[in-house]
């Protein structure tokens, strides 16, 4: 993406007259008129605004960039504009906005507006060149920046290139690693353990490739041929990734955490000569599971994450579905007495209500489904969604299709072993016939033993928590919003959202859930907390920490706890005890006062399924203050040193 050949110079103010954020909004958009680049200004500008609305693209350090992508939009272009005044422009930190740079996309242009974003912020870092551009004073010396900034940046990035490639010319013996890191939601950990590992290997002088396996699906696959050169393998993961393409080769098979705050120890060890060899699915290794697996409480933790990375997707789309047709619904009235069916009285929530219940019921099959295949590979899947939706039928619960995903996997490792001894001319049938048939029966009838306590057992914690109030309310509430902030999005997070979401099908006719309104709101506190640690103490934060508190904003408001990984990652010992207290003081306040919401995410999206929005989001700004105080007070001061 280069961003001169987007930014034109009839597409250009260099003067920027208003004073306010509307003000300027109207120049610019006027002006992007004016250059031919739109066709119709209250379309694009109702786009702009759009964005505005969700939160300022005033970013700070004097610089904005409003933008839209919509059917207005003639030509993807990047307008610039200054002002030497200053521009009251709500920015994220409060002063004046002097740098402006209007993206517009055309409606079928991909990700234009994300590219040119992406293409300006790695330019806009530097300080001498946001300098230069506000005493730029014409359109032609502020191309000739931007090109030979881009032109700059591109020449250091083909040095960097030459610069390893001559390495490996040179020094052909060279430490290779490869790498895969992987999360359940794929967003931060994955990449913060990439970065973590690139940064320490060139810092070793070890050569070094990583595969994301993120949101974004595989990134950066390893080939075949960096397999085979590999020294050592290292896998910092949290979810299935494949595995059977490393065979025979050293492998370090550890958590994504790991990856993160362990990266000298991995490829270290990766390189060590005494990493387990690990063997792919078909292989003799003497050992089903081989130790290159990691440690029991690894491997469980692993299988675990594996079926709640791919259910969550089921339960946050269903979720907001069904919140659709309670908003539906309330707009269009229901009768007191018909209550009990709120999202399906109305015909067009009905429909909501229908997709979303469609999404939603695959929550407990696709759980138990690849925790079995984590565990028991493709045939384990078949017999793991069969437990899943036995479970879900016969009352057992999240709780049941947990234990059952479990089952069905050592079910079919058990099959493996039983029919290890078949003749070869079999083998084309085992994972057709035998695992599948013989797997169904034998989970299907465990199941069957299973759900009889567990049912037991879920109607016992519903009737506790229907039977909850005040005090006890308070407290589950209090326990359930620190769970959330604990490990940021690791397996206690999960278990606690979990369980939130499991208590809004019984809620429905009572208003919504207390319980889950406690989970989001203990959820939202921590990347809030940040930005204000953030901006109450910024003589104990650099720029870089400053810049992601206001990205925390966003995250917060939300409901994406993991923008306040990367601090807590830094420094567990004093960030997640200050993000414990203000959740739970937070979860606690709202279940106290009985808030009760009726979605499963959304964070401030979704406020007006709350029923008391104003008072739950001040007992989120409580706890936020309550946490980023004290984590400001606990951080220490960098450590200034002179020459």
């Amino acid at each position: 993406m280069n961003i001169k050949d987007l930014m034109i110079r009839d597409a250009m103010i260099m003067d920027l007259q208003a004073t306010d954020k509307k003000g300027a909004i109207d120049e610019m958009v006027q002006k992007m008129f004016a250059a031919g680049r739109i066709s119709d200004i209250e379309t694009y500008k109702e786009g702009i605004l759009a964005r505005e609305a969700q939160t300022s693209t005033g970013l700070g350090d004097g610089i904005a960039m409003p933008h839209a992508k919509n059917a207005a939009v003639k030509e993807a272009t990047v307008l610039f504009a200054k002002s030497n005044k200053g521009v009251d422009y709500e920015a994220l930190d409060g002063q004046p906005t002097y740098l402006f740079f209007m993206i517009a996309a055309p409606e079928g242009a991909n990700d234009t507006h994300l590219q040119a974003l992406a293409a300006l912020s790695r330019l806009l870092v530097d300080p001498d060149f946001v300098a230069k551009l506000k005493e730029a004073d014409s359109p032609e010396a502020v191309q000739e920046l931007f090109q030979t900034a881009e032109d700059q940046k591109a020449a250091e990035e083909k040095a960097e290139q030459a610069k390893q490639a001559e390495a490996a010319t040179v020094d052909p013996k060279s430490k290779f690693v490869i790498a895969v890191t992987a999360c359940p939601t794929g967003i931060a950990h994955t990449y913060m353990a990439e970065d973590a590992l690139k940064k320490k290997a060139k810092e070793m002088g070890v050569e070094i490739k990583v595969e994301t396996n993120g949101s974004e699906g595989v990134k950066n696959l390893l080939t075949a041929e960096d397999i085979a050169r590999a020294d050592g393998v290292i896998v910092a993961a949290d979810k299935k990734v494949a595995m059977d393409r490393f065979d025979g080769k050293e492998l370090v098979n550890r958590p994504v955490s790991d990856g993160i705050r362990k990266p000298e120890e991995l490829i270290n060890l990766a390189l060590s000569g005494t990493a387990p060899v690990y063997h792919g699915q078909g292989k003799d290794t003497g050992s089903d599971e081989g130790n290159a697996e990691g440690t029991v409480g690894q491997r469980i933790y692993k299988d675990l994450m594996n079926g709640v990375s791919h259910m969550l997707p089921f339960v946050i789309g269903g979720g907001i579905a069904i919140a659709l047709s309670f908003m539906v619904d309330q707009f269009m009235g229901v009768p007191q007495d018909q209550l009990a069916n709120l999202g399906n009285y109305n015909q067009i929530a009905s429909w909501f209500n229908q997709i979303g219940q469609a999404a939603f019921g695959f929550m407990l099959p696709v759980l138990a489904g690849f925790i079995a295949s984590s565990i028991g590979d493709r045939p384990g899947l078949i017999v793991g969604f069969a437990a899943g939706a036995l479970a879900n039928t016969g009352g057992a619960g999240f709780l049941g299709a947990l234990i059952g995903g479990f089952l069905a996997g050592y079910v079919i490792v058990f099959l493996r072993k039983l029919f290890k001894k078949l003749p070869k001319s079999l083998d084309g049938i085992k994972t057709i016939l035998f695992y599948p048939v013989f797997g169904l029966l034998i989970t299907g009838f465990l199941m069957l033993l299973v759900n009889v306590p567990m049912k037991a057992i879920n109607d016992a914690l519903n009737g506790f928590l229907t039977s909850m109030s005040g005090s006890n309310a308070a407290l589950l509430g209090a326990l359930l919003a620190g769970m959330m902030a604990a490990d940021l999005g690791g397996p206690i997070n999960k278990a606690a959202y979990v369980f939130g979401t499991a208590t809004l099908a019984t809620t429905v006719a009572t208003g919504g859930s207390v319980v889950m309104a406690s989970v989001m709101a203990g959820g939202m506190v921590p990347p809030l907390a940040i930005f204000v640690a953030t901006r109450l103490f910024k003589n104990k934060f650099s720029k870089t920490d400053q810049d992601a508190g206001l990205t925390n904003i966003v995250m917060g408001l939300s409901f994406v706890t993991e923008g306040s990984i990367p601090f807590a990652a830094a420094d567990p010992i004093r960030a997640i005890p200050s993000f414990i207290i203000g959740s739970a003081l937070t979860g606690g306040l709202v279940g106290a006062f009985g808030i009760k919401l009726l979605a499963p995410h959304g964070g401030i999206f979704v406020v007006f399924l709350l029923s008391h929005p104003v008072l739950y989001l001040a007992f989120i700004a409580i706890g936020a203050i309550v946490s980023g105080v004290i984590y400001g007070l606990l951080r220490k001061s960098p450590t200034v040193t002179t020459a």
